[in-house]
């Protein structure tokens, strides 16, 4: 009988034994399919990009000639201040100071610009040639000219002088909206006055917002920076951003930075803004904007908002039937966006035919348009997407 349960319970421990072998074979079936769908996804990203190393030579050899040093020079003037009254003043009946001329001193500023056409027009920023009474442009093969300011807009920071000359090199203009996450670029200016300076990195993200003001203090700001990790430094302002293929894609335009040297991240602004600009430059001297009619903000959430805040959004949200777009807070009176019959709470998706997940990307889109022209807008309401024709 002893022997018998023995036995039996022998035949548990094996029957166990084999349960766990099968349970084993499984997972590590499981992970064999595991590896090799790990090794099929690898194979698939491997095909999307070449993992060699990208040889950036060609580009720069491009980019240098075509990219110029701008000194812009203020000159001395002489102007009237007036001397806040004092107590003597006052005393003798004299109600305001003494007036007295002053001497400026000449102010100098450095920066780059970019050569896109032959007959020896340059894009640069505002920022860099804003108040100059003089810009002297020198090319990389050391020759100089006086430059000419054919027209200037605080708004996207870009500005387009002349120097007289003919065949003048260049650079080929890409098109920045390409332009991919991680994608190598090199950024080529006059850092700190060190002329024909490369710098390589990535496009680190893009449709970057930093502010709402132009430089100026006073314009809004039209802004979608294509964020870099190649080394941008004063003197850069106005330079090319340049992808592999030795197209232009961006103008330098500033860094962040808390100590005013490179610490990280570049911004440039992108040719799908720049050459829309430099057209209305060259042809009428001001930029020339069309308007939708809206204001409004990002779809989503708000590290700003309190508890409450966020749930009436979360709710909207649910309610709305999207996620990502451009929330229109408010309708002008008689605007094209009223016309179009838009409404308070729409969610803009799509400008022009193309997608806009936030409110740079919609400045962006409008950019691209003069007042006058007619686009297509997807919006969505109540979880239905409507589309109508909106002439700007």
């Amino acid at each position: 009988m002893k022997q018998q349960f023995f036995l039996i319970a022998m035949s548990a421990v094996l029957l166990t034994g084999l349960g766990s072998c099968q349970r084993q074979s499984q997972e590590d079936k499981g992970f064999t399919d595991m590896f090799s769908q790990n090794e099929k996804s690898v194979k698939k990203v491997s095909s999307i990009g070449d993992p060699r190393p990208v040889d950036l030579s060609g580009a720069a050899e491009t980019a240098v000639h075509a990219v110029v040093h701008i000194k812009a020079t203020q000159v001395s003037k002489t102007q009237i201040v007036e001397k806040a009254p004092d107590f003597f003043d006052y005393f003798f009946g004299n109600g305001h100071g003494q007036q007295y001329k002053i001497q400026t001193q000449p102010r100098i500023g450095f920066g780059s610009g970019v050569i896109i056409s032959k007959n020896g027009y340059i894009v640069t920023n505002h920022h860099v040639v804003e108040g100059a009474d003089e810009i002297t442009v020198k090319l990389n093969d050391e020759r100089t000219f006086k430059g000419k300011l054919i027209g200037t807009d605080a708004a996207s920071d870009l500005a387009l002088i002349k120097i007289k000359g003919e065949d003048f090199p260049t650079i080929p203009i890409g098109n920045s909206d390409e332009l991919k996450v991680g994608e190598w670029v090199i950024a080529v200016g006059n850092p700190f006055e060190l002329n024909s300076t490369v710098t390589a990195g990535i496009v680190s993200a893009k449709a970057r917002s930093l502010s709402t003001t132009s430089s100026d203090g006073k314009t809004p700001a039209i802004q979608s920076f294509i964020q870099t990790d190649a080394a941008i430094n004063a003197g850069n302002s106005g330079g090319a951003l340049v992808n592999a293929r030795g197209q232009l894609v961006g103008i330098n335009a500033m860094l962040y930075s808390p100590t005013g040297s490179y610490s990280g991240y570049g911004f440039a602004i992108p040719t799908s803004i720049m050459k829309k600009v430099v057209s209305d430059l060259r042809t009428s001297g001001k930029v020339q904007r069309a308007v939708l009619g809206i204001s409004g903000g990002t779809l989503g959430t708000d590290l700003k908002m309190d508890d409450n805040q966020m749930a009436q959004m979360r709710s909207l949200i649910n309610r709305l039937g999207v996620r990502q777009g451009v929330l229109v807070a408010e309708v002008m009176p008689e605007s094209p966006a009223q016309k179009a019959g838009m409404k308070q709470y729409d969610v803009i998706v799509s400008l022009g035919g193309r997608e806009v997940a936030n409110f740079t990307e919609l400045q962006e889109a409008l950019a691209r348009h003069r007042p006058g022209d007619t686009v297509e807008v997807k919006y969505v309401r109540d979880k239905k997407i409507y589309t109508v024709n909106v002439t700007l």
